[in-house]
């Protein structure tokens, strides 16, 4: 096996560094900065975890930028892209070789600070950064596109010793940032509302990946990511034969964002087995493209036994691929909901997130559990005009209060926002991308 010669690792990590030049650090996301932050103090190792071309090379590089402003000096941080195509293979004293380079050639002179981007590329990786960390010999950062490459490996050999950063696509309050919106207090939410709405309707037709948000080929370039997706962080790692048994299921559950499902049920139109279907199923959730929630249940073996709810990690992704135009707004406001549910479910570790279903078949989309306290029940109900749809509504949430003694209801709407008492309940109705920014908001306001 052939191995790379300093002079290409020099002319590669020059490439990759700020120490004779400056480099794009795309726009800023203060939200994980701000994280960052908390986490460098702690001198564990940090893994960014997150779907492909949510950000993760980027924001390494802002970190970088934020630490080189503070007064760290430039040598003493490394920066490695192991997505970077001169690297002719990979092996695992690759690792070793760069670190040795890097060390005889711009002699650091504090303890060096290693980025360490798509680690999971290199054999062995975790064993080189474990060593690395328990001798104090840097501190480090690294990333990559597979939840089981990096979460679950991590766990195995740095137990208790790392922390996760996981980055999504933009929400909405970062999408308009990205557009020269900048909200930050609840007087400009409502100040800026015209054009707040204005841009929602973008935002739902083509998601929230950075590069998508300021493209004019967004299509173009969401079908590239999904295929990207596919072939490296799935095909490749798991050495798929019929690739397109797995393209097949990835569709189905893009275009059915927001449904029940069960593995029993996609057996004939994926035309394999009700194992295979769970195995590409969790391929399709370690690679970050969804998720699933399950049925509330006191009882583990049912919730496992009942439909889940698959949801897309972003709504323009699920549109461009997904066999027929995701028109359902219901759907694709339901899956914003979750997105977001999801990502403050990361700040509140004692949170978990199921919907409700009565032996009635009464549902309520997401109900909040908070330890041991049911936190909150939410409905996302787009449209209520209709009566029967508003009453069909409320009923389910009233029997999930009664049943689980859990009192704060809310339904998000398309516009609708107000406050009604309902038999001695108060529901509170709020227009989705309000409930969206009111939290984005209060969240940067406590930061």
């Amino acid at each position: 096996m052939g191995k790379i010669n300093k002079e290409t690792i020099l002319e590669i990590l020059y490439d990759w560094n700020f120490w004779q030049k400056e480099l794009d650090v795309g726009r800023e996301r203060p939200y994980y900065l701000q994280r960052y932050e908390q986490y460098k103090e702690t001198n564990i190792v940090t893994a960014l975890l997150g779907v492909r071309r949510s950000g993760k090379s980027y924001l390494m590089r802002q970190m970088i930028k934020k630490m080189l402003s503070q007064g760290q000096r430039k040598e003493n941080i490394l920066m490695i892209n192991f997505e970077d195509q001169r690297f002719p293979e990979f092996y695992p004293e690759l690792l070793n070789e760069v670190y040795q380079t890097y060390y005889q050639y711009l002699q650091p002179t504090a303890l060096p600070i290693i980025f360490l981007d798509e680690i999971h590329l290199v054999p062995q990786w975790e064993r080189w950064v474990r060593t690395m960390h328990e001798l104090g010999k840097a501190k480090i950062v690294i990333s990559g596109s597979s939840s089981k490459l990096l979460a679950g490996e991590l766990a195995t050999v740095l137990t208790g010793r790392h922390l996760d950063l996981v980055v999504f696509p933009l929400n909405f309050q970062e999408f308009l940032g990205f557009n020269g919106l900048i909200i930050t207090n609840q007087l400009e939410l409502i100040g800026k509302k015209v054009e707040i709405q204005r841009w929602w309707s973008e935002y739902c037709d083509w998601g929230g990946f950075p590069e998508v948000v300021i493209s004019s080929q967004k299509k173009e370039l969401l079908l590239t990511y999904f295929d990207d997706i596919i072939t490296k962080d799935i095909e490749k790692r798991y050495v798929l034969k019929k690739s397109e048994k797995i393209r097949s299921l990835a569709r189905f559950y893009f275009t059915n964002l927001s449904n029940p499902i069960t593995f029993n049920s996609l057996t004939t139109m994926i035309d394999t087995t009700v194992s295979t279907i769970e195995k590409y199923s969790s391929y399709l959730e370690e690679a970050h493209l969804l998720f699933f929630i399950k049925r509330f249940s006191y009882k583990v073996r049912e919730q496992e036994k009942s439909p889940r709810k698959v949801y897309i990690i972003d709504v323009g992704l699920a549109k461009a691929v997904g066999f027929k135009s995701t028109d359902n707004f219901g759907n694709l406001a339901e899956n914003i909901v979750a997105l977001e549910l999801r990502r403050r479910a990361l700040e509140h570790q004692d949170w978990e997130i199921y919907y409700w279903k009565s032996l009635r078949q009464e549902e309520v989309d997401f109900l909040i559990k908070e330890g041991l306290a049911y936190k909150q029940l939410i409905q996302v109900c787009w449209n209520l005009e209709q009566e029967k749809t508003k009453k069909r509504e409320i009923a389910a949430l009233l029997k999930a209060s009664a049943e689980l003694a859990c009192h704060d209801l809310l339904i998000i709407t398309e516009n609708k926002e107000e406050q009604e008492v309902v038999e001695n309940k108060i529901i509170t109705y709020l227009p989705l991308w309000k409930w969206l920014l009111e939290s984005s908001v209060s969240s940067s306001r406590t930061k």
